[in-house]
């Protein structure tokens, strides 16, 4: 049932496309979904400060292993899990794998919150190694150079990234009952692109519903000075945020401005091309810092981008790559296999940092975004949709808050209540074709937040440190060691174990055997790497 608070009004056209789903396709095609988790979690000693420790050795090797690694720094570890048709075994395998994680982990939490604490500045955050192989020292001058251009302390922030798509049968049986497309393939790229293009028009919701991140230690800022006004001694806050994380002081590319990146999301082609033309366009500040000093590099390159994953976003199409594929190049040559949401914040009160209510709601949420009407994005909508995500991630909570929507202000309330109103025809057809209601009652849940601020994850932890007179950091290291427990005490199957087991001894097998397969210069490597991209790119008209 639909909340008496909504009266939904809903485009005919989009609610055409949930009937062909409901009465054209096979149920089995939407139970196929695939549903994939990566969660970053800052590794810290226990006296609360970033671990300077190495990446355990018990954990696999970083670069080879696919289910447990590193992201920024070699303490920055990052969680995998293979794609998953239900949410509920994609939960069960990062709670296993968790688990399984800190079985060997000395005298270290990991962190509960996406903001860290007790950093000392950029000299003391450890970036990631990944060994001597070409590939293994791109990883890792990739970093040094995110480092040199936005500083290091807000690399090591942490989120968590849902990674979703259909099965490809279902692309065959959509694009025939729409009648429209030449191929499957056409089909399926226009409607994910509709889908990323929808979810950066209402992707100021997930700050509000699930962000996790209004205040932060003040070892964050340099000298310990920031404009955020004080929570306590220890903490800067905004009575308001929701997520500090996707703010201005998180890694938005905010150096930027100026340089001329401006992805273009209104089709698969223009979205890559527009990456491509970033990476190959030197950028004066950035040739300002040099390439390498002494012969070490000190990043990859002095263009806008110096690979496609800096340029932060709040949504990526993501292609299938081969082995040393330019992500650009990939999407160009197989168009888009899955969609990555990193808007996440780490769910400071679950223990795995995402529940099931959160992926249940995502779920529904991207395929209503899929089916909705999708215009192209222009340049003053781009503005509107930036500024909605900064004034969302800064003061959501605040009273009568509004946004710009096509020229004009609407309350955040009321948008709120429009965007999820168009959801219960998905939550519906979910339901039935998996049973229950697990879909209609996460989105219920979401919708008493629209009603309720107070009941967000932002408010409820600037209440509880003001009940419970903790700052920042004593909410997080009490919530760090409440999740210790639970995961440690966590049972692991024997199959299970037996699977990390030989992914781990996997991992380092097949670092030794890469060690040596290297035949050319690292300078060599890279010419060659980049080459790919030069040759893909086409000039602007």
């Amino acid at each position: 049932m639909s909340s008496p608070h909504i009266r939904p009004v809903i485009a005919r056209s989009y609610l055409s496309r949930v009937q062909i789903l409901k009465e054209k396709l096979s149920p089995e095609l939407l139970k196929g979904t695939r549903i994939g988790l990566e969660k970053e979690s800052l590794r810290v000693s226990d006296k609360g400060g970033i671990a300077l420790t190495n990446h355990p050795h018990t954990w696999g090797h970083p670069l080879t292993n696919t289910i447990l690694t590193t992201d920024y720094s070699e303490a920055l570890a990052e969680f995998i899990t293979p794609a998953f048709s239900d949410v509920g075994d994609a939960l069960d395998y990062l709670a296993d794998l968790q688990s399984y994680a800190y079985q060997s982990l000395q005298k270290e939490l990991l962190w509960a919150t996406s903001m860290p604490c007790v950093l000392y500045g950029d000299h003391n955050i450890p970036i990631a190694e990944y060994g001597d192989s070409n590939i293994g020292k791109m990883k890792h001058v990739y970093r040094e150079g995110l480092g040199l251009r936005y500083g290091r302390v807000m690399q090591v922030i942490a989120g968590v990234h849902f990674n979703w798509s259909l099965p490809e049968a279902f692309w065959p049986e959509f694009s025939k009952a729409l009648g429209k497309y030449d191929s499957p393939e056409e089909c399926r790229d226009t409607y994910y692109m509709r889908l990323v293009r929808n979810v950066l028009r209402g992707g100021w919701l997930i700050p509000y519903l699930f962000g996790a991140s209004p205040a932060v230690c003040k070892s964050f800022f340099p000298n310990g000075v920031s404009h955020l006004p004080k929570f306590d001694d220890a903490t800067y806050f905004e009575p308001y945020a929701t997520s500090l994380r996707m703010g201005d002081i998180g890694y938005q590319n905010s150096k930027e401005e100026g340089l001329g990146i401006r992805a273009d999301y209104n089709s698969v082609e223009s979205y890559a091309q527009s990456l491509l033309r970033a990476i190959t366009t030197p950028a004066e500040p950035w040739q300002r810092l040099g390439v390498s000093e002494e012969g070490e590099y000190r990043q990859l390159n002095a263009n806008i981008l110096q690979i496609e994953n800096e340029y932060y976003s709040q949504v990526r199409p993501k292609p299938a790559l081969k082995r040393l594929q330019s992500p650009a190049v990939a999407l160009l040559d197989s168009g888009v296999n899955y969609i990555e949401l990193r808007s996440l914040d780490v769910n400071a009160y679950h223990p795995l940092g995402v529940d099931e209510v959160q992926l249940r709601f995502l779920e529904a949420w991207l395929l209503m975004c899929m089916l909705s009407d999708s215009p192209s994005i222009d340049e003053s909508e781009n503005r509107e949709l930036n500024e909605n995500l900064l004034a969302v991630a800064h003061r959501g909570r605040e009273p009568n808050i509004q946004l710009r929507r096509q020229g004009e202000s609407v309350s955040l309330q009321e948008w709120g209540h429009q965007l999820l109103s168009q959801m219960y025809p998905i939550c519906e057809l979910l339901d039935k074709v998996n049973g229950g209601s697990n879909y209609e009652d996460a989105l219920d849940e979401q919708i008493g937040k629209i009603i309720r601020p107070q009941l967000t994850p932002s408010a409820r932890m600037l209440t509880e440190m003001e009940d419970n007179a903790e700052s920042f950091y004593g909410f997080a290291q009490r919530l760090s060691k409440k999740h210790q427990r639970f995961l440690l005490e966590r049972d692991i199957s024997d199959e299970r174990r037996a699977q990390f087991d030989q992914l781990i001894a996997k991992s380092h097998e097949d670092f030794a055997a890469l060690s040596n397969q290297d035949s050319e210069s690292f300078d060599q490597f890279l010419e060659n790497y980049f080459a790919q991209t030069y040759a893909a790119v086409k000039t602007e008209s």
